[in-house]
This record gives C-alpha cells, structure tokens and sequence, in this order.
C-alpha cells in the first residue's frame, strides 16, 4: 500500500519517488491497471465461446428432459424455484466463489485438485513431478503452508487404503468428466437440430440424428486449430445467444406471467415437494441438467483464468439463465402440455428461424466447452502419469493449459456419433447426462473440503457449513438420478468403469516399475567400483545415456555394464525435465556437472510446453558439449589446475570426434510362474497400454544411426 508522506512517497519495498514524479508514477500504475482490467475483458469476451456454451446452453434440453404428467401452475413454479436456487448454490457460491481459488499452478478440475492435495500433503501413491525451483515458480500465498500437518493429513499419510480411495475417487471424477464431454456434444446439438421438427413435421427422427452427427464430426475437425482461434470464431455466436434468448424470456414474463419471480421464495420447493412427493423427486433427475457445464469453469481455468470466468459468469451467463428460465416457466404456466418441446414453443413465430439459427450455432459451441476440458484432464492425467501417454499438442505459445490431443478428439468423435445414432431420443440422453454432471459436482464438493481442511486450513464452522449444504443438494440430486440407471443412464457409468479400468491398470504397472527402479537405482559409488574393475573397459566415443531417475542412475545401467562390460570414454547421464513454463531460459535450458568420477557427467535439459525439441541433426550433441565446455572451464574448486582442464576438453574433444551414440533403456516386466494371479492381470494389462502408447521422452531429432535402445526386463 503506498503512504503518502512529506515530499515523496513511500513503497512496501522502502523505496522512494520524488515528489515530482507522484504523478508519472500514478499514471504508468493506472495504465498498466487499465491494461490488466482489459485483458481480463477480452479474456472474459473468449471463455462464452469455450466455457459456458454447455450451461448457457442448458434451455434447450432441460424442460423436455423432465417426465412431466399433467403438471399445474404451482409445479411450473417450484420447479424454477429448483432452478434458480440450484445455479444461485452451486454455480456461483461454489464454483465461482470457491474452486476457482483451489487451482494447481493455474488448472482447474478433479484431478488438479488431487494434484494439490498431494503437492501439499504426503498422500499421493506415485511421487509427482514437481517444478525445479530454477524455473521460477511460485505457489500463491495460501498455498505455502509451513505449519505442521493436521489430524486429517496425518490420517491420510498413515492409511494406503485411504490413498487408494482418494485416488480412486479423484479418478473417477475424471472419468466421469470425460463422459461429459461425450454426452454435452451429443444432447446439445440434437436438442437444437430437433427445433426443425416443429415448422416441419414431416422430417423424421432419424434426417434430425443424421444431421446432427455431420454437424459433430465439423466441430471436431476444427479443434486442431487450438482454443484460442475457436473461441474468437464461437464466442460472437455465443455472445448473440446470451443476449436473445433472455430478452426473449423478458418477453414471455410481461406478456404471460409478470409475477414469476416470486417463485425465487424457497417455500415453493417445499410446497412442490409436499404436493408431489416421490414424482417431485424423480424430476430431479430432469432439473439438475440446468448447471450442466458447470465443472467446465473449474476444468477449464487452465485455458483462461480467475478472474475472466468470474466476469463472464456474474455479468452475463448467470442472468441470462435466470431471465430465460422465468421466460420459459411463464410460458409453460399459460401453456401447461407444452414442456415436451419447452424450448423452442416458448420461442415468438416471427424470430423462430433466426433463433433456431442462433441455437443450432450455440449448440456447436456448448460442444466446445466440454471438449476443451476433456484435453485439460487428459493432459493433466498424462503429465502425472496417471494415464497411457498420449500426443499433446500446446496450441498456444503463451498458455500452458491451452492443448490439444489428436487421439482423444477422435475417439470422443466417434463416442459422440455412436451416442446420437444409438440412443436418437433426447430424454434417454439426458437421463444418461444427469448422472455424470451431477457425480462429478459431488467429487469435486468432497475434494474441495479436504483442500479448505488440509491447505487452506479454514475455521471448522465455514468448513461444516460448505460440506453439510452442498453435500446435501448434491446427494438429493445423486439419489434421483441413480433411478435414471436403466434408462440409459448406464452409459455413462460404463464409459467411466473402462477409463477408470484403464487409469488404474497403467497406474499399477508404473507405480511398481518406479518401486524396482528405486530401490534398484546404481548409486555414484558402486558406478564407481564397477569402473575401477578390470572387466569394465572404456571405449573411445561419446556416450548419452537417457535416465528418468535424478537422485541415483538408472537400474539399466547396471544391466548395460554387467552384458556389454565397456562404458564410453565420456558419458553423459542425460534426464529430460519438463516445467509447467512457456519456456526454459536459454541459460537454464541445459545444466551440467560432474559426477565425481573419469568421464562422467550429469546433465539436465529442461523444457517448457512451447519449447521445440526437434532438433536438427547433433544439435543437441553441440548444445550440451558447448555448455560442458563452459562448465569445466569456468570450474574453480581448487582442485584441477589449466593442464588438467586442458587435458579434460581435450578428451571431450576426442570422444565427439570418435563417434556419439544415445542410449535409452526399453523396460518391460517378467511375468513368471510365481506371479500372483493379480500381478498377472494388473501388469499384463499395463504391458498391454505401454505398448500401445507414446514413447516417454519426446523426440530430440537424433540420426537414426546413433540411437540404441537397451531393453531389460524387471520382476513382476
């Protein structure tokens, strides 16, 4: 805070400006204040074409997914009361409020949660990878916690199985994302493409399927081109719906029902619940689609940020569903029959077509949200290993969380096309849809309850209060639509059984292959007695040897000297280090040092997400050496005197010249006769996945003629 005093002003950081510089200095604060608030405007404008297009989007489908039998005035009007209370709750006390504070590193979503939990608690199963402390990283102040850990922590730290559960459920929130992501392109631009069955009766269910899987099948083609160029081509589309459809609602509610927000007293839930009984909790099943891509505001804050989201939410999407939901429940009070096609007969003749227009658009768009989350999850599983790797491609060179993953976007595809063509009925959809939005909302209220425990360390009474209300509506909503099961609500739980399968079987197989390594590691001192044996003979060349462990070398190490009995006359122990930054400056991208022993260094290449690694040719060859160039000639430790340096750059020198070759170990399990049957299982299926997936360490642009692959094979 700046202090005003005497004839000059004082900083927090003791510095001081000359009173005839106050003014200049307001001026440059004010402009680079004015810069940020515009920044966030425009970021704001782009998240209506990434984020909020499945919540925004919602009117279409929720009215016509609900099983409605002869419903009366005063059920029309509890049932907005549900809604408006229930995007009021947990859109913006919940995620707006509260889990857009809980990022890790700035992504959002179930599994960045457990990923915060796990970087501030000793709870994780794997260890995870964390940021070099060069890369310049910092966690925000709430989250550096140097006080002891909690009961709850400590329970944590202590129990495996409490682990596993938590583990367990943080991937199950993940999976159940995914199959969101599957089912909000599916409902949403079926919804929309049925309001051409209404002017024309005669266009059957199946031209309405067909014409929805084209539309589909464009979206996905285009996702390559990154969120960025999407969300400046969809946000506009966005923006005309947010801005129609409750001026529309505004329409119906003078015209029909002026009186209608009254149903905003919670007495009218409580008088639908009376009235109706068991049949009003069944509907629930039905008005829980109104927060549908919630969760997208929390799983996709890797692609925005905080501040954008909470704009956009409370200055345009939030009063727009309110205005178009008290539209359409003013319409329906006056038109008790009509709920099967809510929408689009609450829609004015005259701006049907240019609405019909606007909400076929909006829909494409509702399908991008979702599906931009889905590659945020699948990329955070992918970098902490928690999933089969699969290609990922950073489609921005300025936003870590902004990616792209070509085999994810066609397999979500074809899922997309299967669900349309399978089920064809929007209500089967929607009953499938409302068990995975409101599962992943539950998941992501008892993670964010362990965070407010376990890091943010928040009083015990706003803790109680957060968990009971939400706990509460949620399991209300879970109960109701687990009775959606057999109506097609089983499809989401079996896509979510086979990921969750396929997270936990590559989770088990690199959770044991990280037990052998570490605890088969080659430390610097037997590297060193093995060197000094006669058996073991260095052989002129340059050698890269490719390692994932930091502290220690890799057990193939060991396997490559007992077989081969030689090690080059200078090897490097190269570990390729990713960081969540753009990128790596120059002068950190590579580290050197010396290992202690003849001909023997360490070396660390770090990277950021924009980074190119694809070098040409021995660029990498050159990169490094110069770099170890530096490194001996700048040593001064006393104990090398100029010869000795000399004599050392010299043999550097010679062993480039006599050949380079880069190793990499090729690892896979023995599966023996003493195997448990689960071990067979659980590593066979991994063996299966890492046979299948993308190679760990990216490409380097290394001539096919100096790679060599060792491949060992670990017990099971």
């Amino acid at each position: 805070m700046d202090v005003e005093g005497g004839n000059t002003i004082t900083l927090s950081d003791s510095k001081t400006i000359p009173n005839g510089a106050r003014d200049g200095f307001h001026d440059r604060r004010e402009e680079r204040n004015g810069k940020v608030v515009w920044k966030d405007l425009v970021m704001a404008y782009r998240t209506l074409g990434v984020v909020f297009g499945g919540l925004v989007t919602s009117p279409l489908y929720v009215y016509p997914s609900m099983n409605l039998k002869s419903p009366s005035e005063s059920d029309y009007l509890g049932i907005y009361s549900i809604i408006f209370w229930t995007l009021t709750l947990i859109g913006v006390v919940k995620y707006v409020c509260i889990a857009l504070k809980a990022d890790d590193q700035g992504e959002g979503g179930t599994f960045a949660l457990y990923s915060l939990l796990c970087r501030h608690v000793n709870i994780g199963i794997l260890p995870l990878r964390r940021v070099h402390s060069n890369s310049g990283l910092s966690l925000p102040s709430q989250y550096i916690d140097g006080q002891k850990q909690n009961w709850l922590g400590k329970f944590f730290e202590r129990s495996l199985v409490a682990r596993r559960i938590l583990l367990f459920v943080a991937m199950l929130g993940t999976c159940m994302l995914i199959g969101d992501g599957i089912l909000t392109p599916a409902i949403s631009v079926l919804s929309a493409i049925d309001g051409l069955r209404g002017p024309f009766p005669s266009v059957s269910k199946a031209a309405v399927e067909s014409i929805s899987a084209v539309v589909l099948i464009a979206l996905f083609m285009v996702q390559k081109f990154g969120t960025s160029r999407v969300s400046f081509l969809f946000s506009p589309i966005m923006a005309a719906w947010t801005i129609t459809t409750p001026m529309v609602g505004i329409y119906r509610i003078i015209s029909q029902y002026p009186s209608i927000f009254k149903a905003i007293s919670p007495s009218y839930i409580i008088q639908f619940f009376l009235r109706n009984g068991k049949e009003g909790w069944l509907l629930l099943g039905g008005t829980v689609l109104c927060i549908t891509g919630s969760e997208a505001m929390f799983a996709d804050l890797g692609h925005f940020n905080k501040r954008s989201i909470q704009m956009a939410f409370i200055f345009t999407i939030y009063p727009s569903l309110v205005l178009t939901y008290a539209g359409q429940t003013a319409y329906l009070i006056n038109n008790l029959n009509d709920h099967d096609d809510g929408f689009y007969k609450f829609i004015p003749g005259p701006v049907y077509w240019p609405i019909f227009i606007v909400a076929t658009l909006a829909a494409v768009v509702a399908s991008q949200s979702l599906i931009s989350a889905t590659f945020s999850v699948i990329k955070q599983s992918v970098v902490l290993d928690y999933f089969p790797r699969v290609k990922v491609v950073h489609t921005s060179p300025c936003k870590e969380g902004e990616v792209y993953s070509p085999e994810t976007n066609y397999i979500l595809m074809v899922l997309c096309v299967a669900v349309i063509l399978g089920f064809g009925d929007g209500k089967d959809i929607g009953n499938a849809f409302g068990v995975v939005v409101i599962l992943v909302m539950l998941i992501t209220t008892i993670l964010l309850t362990l965070v407010m425990i376990m890091i943010w360390r928040t009083p015990p009474i706003l803790i109680c209060l957060y968990f009971i209300s939400f706990f509460i509506l949620e399991g209300v909503y879970v109960s109701a639509v687990f009775t959606k099961i057999p109506e097609g609500g089983w499809l989401p739980f079996a896509i979510s059984i086979i990921l969750a399968f396929i997270m936990f079987g590559w989770y088990y197989g690199r959770q044991r292959k990280v037990e052998y390594e570490m605890m088969n590691k080659i430390e610097l001192e037997s590297l060193g007695a093995l060197l000094s044996s006669p058996e073991i003979q260095r052989v002129p060349g340059l050698c890269f040897f490719y390692s994932k462990i930091q502290d220690g070398l890799t057990p193939i190490l060991g396997h490559y000297l007992k077989n081969m009995r030689s090690l080059h006359q200078v090897t490097i122990f190269t570990t390729l280090r990713y960081l969540l930054v753009a990128k790596v400056a120059a002068h950190e991208r590579i580290v050197v040092k010396r290992l202690g022993l003849k001909g023997v260094y360490g070396c660390v290449i770090q990277y950021g997400y924009a980074d190119s690694l694809n070098l040409e040719g021995d660029e990498v060859v050159k990169q490094v050496t110069n770099h170890l160039c530096e490194y001996i000639q700048s040593c001064s430790d006393g104990v090398l005197n100029v010869m000795s340096i000399e004599q050392e750059m010299l043999e550097l020198e010679q062993a480039k010249e006599a050949g380079v070759v880069h190793v990499r170990g090729k690892t896979r399990f023995h599966i023996g006769k003493a195997t448990r049957w689960y071990d067979k299982v659980m590593i066979g299926f991994y063996e299966f996945l890492h046979g299948n997936c993308r190679s760990s360490l990216p490409a380097l642009g290394i001539p096919l003629t100096q790679r060599m692959e060792v491949g060992m094979l670990y017990e099971a």
